[in-house]
């Protein structure tokens, strides 16, 4: 039986989920593969982590270059984290001769195009299930089992701790605040949770999903991204009213004119499989142009979930199927032309709006009035009641549109703000309509 020798690096909630998988499924990893898996090297610098986990004397060092310099550590295992020191770790993994393995989403997203080049350079290669979706299979299905499609589209949810805030919210009507401090407490939100309630954790995915679904070389700062700090209780009820659930969707669609990427909240219908992924659980709906509609579905965060990604890309690294294929498969950012993104300011939708306003005679006339001079056709208006606790002379108004162009929306807003009537910020939330299953 073949030994592959292991270098972690960066041992935190997920390196210690790495550990504990290599350890417990051990037996079962060599049946299926023949292959002994020997984790040889645990680099990590927080030397307390070193009495947390029990392993065989000598396997934690604080020096990098154990790995580097060990010629029985054929896989490095990058879980560091960040893109400055992350990224200088894997091009000293590649330069040594070891293909990396690593869930560092937002080095990929940001600086992809200059990791995969590396790797080329160093004949080696990155294998990254485990930065999308957790446990879940997306990448793979992408590069193998949906090879033989055009991707027309996707929408994902990524990110299971604004998935967990809107469901709680959803729900049990209860406010963002209450649940975000559950979600840090439950460990599904960091103790800082900026990166996903902003949306930026979704946009990460969303290049790296992007890049190959599309086959384009993805300027992560193109992407448009909103997050859902705005959303109140009081938008999830009058979606619930009309037949909608609120989710955070990672978008990609591909267009004659260009490819359009977004991240930000969306109604979709009830009855769409999205729209029943509750919880910390995650799923893409993927549209290919010979298979159709087709879901992946899971968990897609947590150290177990995590670590069952990545020791399925060292095994996939081990064989040489990673590699073949990353040679192979013209599907990275560094094998492919940037691509050509269609502008948000020009994509068209049905939108939801609250406004909140002074409850006094003429407040509809002024708000009706801006949105016809654009030529922007309401499909509903209704007044909803206030908050208990919320002051008696300001409401809530719903405002539902027809089809609008996203740039002629956004002027629209940035009219209606002005109003001495309005007393905050609107909240704008688009109504995603199903994809065309099949195109020509």
């Amino acid at each position: 039986m073949r030994s592959v020798g292991i270098g972690l690096i960066g041992c935190g909630t997920i390196g210690k989920g790495v550990v504990e998988l290599l350890t417990r499924n051990a037996e079962t990893i060599a049946r299926k593969t023949g292959l002994r898996l020997e984790l040889r090297h645990v680099c990590e610098i927080n030397r307390s982590v070193w009495n947390s986990i029990t392993l065989p004397s000598g396997r934690f060092t604080a020096d990098l270059n154990d790995i580097l310099n060990d010629p029985e550590t054929n896989v490095a295992i990058e879980l560091i984290g960040g893109t400055t020191v992350a990224g200088e770790v894997v091009k000293q993994c590649l330069a040594a001769g070891k293909d990396v393995v690593t869930a560092n989403k937002a080095l990929l997203a940001i600086r992809g195009k200059e990791m995969f080049a590396a790797a080329r350079a160093a004949g080696q290669c990155i294998v990254f299930e485990a930065s999308v979706g957790g446990g879940i299979p997306l990448l793979s299905s992408l590069r193998e089992g949906l090879i033989a499609n055009r991707i027309d589209a996707l929408f994902g949810i990524v990110n299971g701790t604004c998935n967990y805030i809107l469901s709680e919210m959803a729900t049990h009507n209860r406010a963002y605040a209450d649940v975000l401090e559950d979600a840090k407490r439950l460990g599904y939100a960091e103790p800082d949770p900026t990166l996903d309630v902003n949306g930026t954790d979704t946009a990460h995915k969303l290049a790296i999903l992007a890049a190959m679904a599309f086959q384009a070389d993805i300027d992560f700062a193109t992407i448009p991204i909103e997050g859902i700090q705005a959303i109140d209780r009081m938008d999830l009820h009058v979606a619930r009213e009309l037949g909608y659930a609120c989710k955070l969707l990672a978008i990609g669609e591909r267009n004659d004119d260009g490819i359009s990427l977004r991240v930000h909240p969306a109604f979709i219908r009830a009855t769409h499989p999205l729209a029943s992924v509750s919880g910390p659980f995650n799923a893409v709906s993927v549209y290919g142009n010979a298979v159709g509609h087709c879901l992946l579905y899971g968990r897609g965060a947590g150290p177990a979930p995590t670590a069952s990604a990545i020791v399925a890309d060292v095994i996939a690294a081990a064989t040489g199927n990673a590699r073949r294929t990353f040679e192979q498969f013209q599907l990275l950012q560094d094998q492919n032309e940037p691509a050509i993104m269609k502008p948000i300011d020009a994509i068209q939708s049905r939108y939801y709006v609250r406004a909140m306003v002074k409850d006094q005679p003429n407040v509809m006339a002024q708000i009706t009035r801006i949105f016809g001079e654009r030529a922007i056709s309401l499909s509903a208006i209704t007044q909803h009641e206030a908050e208990a606790d919320a002051p008696q002379d300001i409401v809530p108004v719903a405002i539902t549109t027809h089809m609008a162009r996203e740039g002629a929306m956004r002027e629209a807003i940035k009219e209606i703000e002005k109003l001495d009537v309005i007393t905050a910020p609107c909240v704008c939330i688009r109504v995603v309509a199903e994809h065309e299953e099949f195109k020509a």
